[in-house]
C-alpha cells in the first residue's frame, strides 16, 4: 500500500470524522471508552439574551472549560467565580479526577490561580508578545 499525504485547507466535517475513527479506536483499545458530555452555563439579561456564560465538556472523567464569558456589565459581582463554583459541583456529581482549561496572560490567569487551580502547561508568543496558560484543578486526589 503506498501512503500520500495531502493538504486541505477547508477540511470538512467528513474529513474530520476520518481523522478521528482510528485516533479513537486507539484510545479506546489504551485507556477504554470514554462518554463525551457537554455543559453550559448561561448568563441571561432580563430579556433572557445570553450574556455569557461557560461552555466545556466531560471526558476520560476530566472537564474541559472550553469558553468562559463573563459579561462587561456583570464584572466585579462574582459572576466568574459562581460560574466556577457551578462547573465544580457538576464536575463532582460526575465524579471527574479535576478540570483542565486555557487562558491567554491578558484574560484571567489570576482569578483561576485564586480559585485554586495550579499552572500546568504555557506557550509562549500565542499570540505574539503573550502567553497562552493551561491550568488545571485536581478534584480527586
Amino acid at each position: 500500500m503506498t501512503l500520500r499525504i495531502e493538504l486541505s485547507q477547508d477540511p470538512t466535517e467528513e474529513q474530520r470524522a476520518a481523522i478521528l475513527a482510528p485516533l479513537r479506536a486507539h484510545n479506546i483499545a489504551k485507556a477504554g471508552p470514554s462518554l463525551y458530555e457537554p455543559v453550559a452555563l448561561l448568563v441571561r439579561d432580563d430579556n433572557d439574551a445570553i450574556l455569557g456564560g461557560l461552555y466545556g465538556h466531560t471526558f476520560y472523567r476530566w472537564l474541559f472549560i472550553e469558553l468562559l464569558a463573563v459579561p462587561e456589565e456583570g464584572r466585579g459581582q462574582g459572576i466568574g467565580s459562581k460560574l466556577m463554583n457551578m462547573v465544580e459541583e457538576f464536575a463532582r456529581e460526575k465524579d471527574c479526577v479535576g478540570i483542565w482549561l486555557d487562558t491567554f496572560d491578558f484574560q484571567a490567569p489570576g482569578f483561576y490561580k485564586k480559585l485554586g487551580y495550579t499552572e500546568c502547561g504555557e506557550i509562549l508568543d500565542y499570540p505574539l508578545g503573550h502567553k497562552r496558560h493551561f491550568f488545571q484543578k485536581r478534584l480527586i486526589e
